[in-house]
């Protein structure tokens, strides 16, 4: 019943891009598959962070204020749970290593991007989060069948002692 809920949900995204004819190109191929937001700068991502629930945050590398790379890194602490896209134009593998490193990222993708191999990066990243999602769900009902065990458990055992005090 939890793995059919989870299937069932559309991946919520956020695209943080400062070219918004990228954030247009993107809404565009992908608001028919997906809960689609945009920010055009990495404050704007961050306050959309705030509002909604994401289940994968894409960001450009290349910004004016502050990289793609630095924008993930400084969100993980607060929100740990999204799967991380980082997109460029450019080639670096210093960028790659550190965008792994400290964004904690799950793809590197290259700008111009194919839609068709976009889209199953995109559906492959939202089914790691709700995976990840209902293993979260699944930890909390194994953790409460065990409280509720140990504490049949400990009434056996007093039950047991006095039964034995009885004697």
């Amino acid at each position: 019943m939890i793995i059919r809920k989870m299937k069932e949900t559309k991946a919520t995204i956020l695209y943080v891009d400062d070219e918004a004819n990228n954030l247009l190109t993107f809404k565009a191929n992908f608001r028919r598959f997906y809960e689609v937001y945009t920010a055009e700068s990495a404050e704007e991502g961050r306050k959309l962070l705030q509002d909604k629930k994401f289940s994968i945050i894409i960001t450009d590398q290349r910004m004016p204020a502050i990289t793609g790379v630095q924008f993930l890194e400084s969100i993980i602490k607060e929100f740990p749970d999204p799967i991380r896209i980082l997109i460029t134009g450019y080639s670096d593998l210093e960028v790659v290593i550190e965008a792994i490193n400290k964004g904690q990222i799950y793809r590197y993708v290259m700008k111009p991007f194919n839609v068709d191999e976009l889209k199953a990066v995109l559906d492959n990243a939202h089914e790691v989060y709700s995976l990840r999602e209902e293993n979260k769900e699944l930890m909390k009902i194994a953790l409460k069948a065990n409280e509720q065990l140990e504490f049949m458990l400990r009434q056996r055992l007093i039950s047991l002692d006095n039964s034995d005090a009885n004697l």
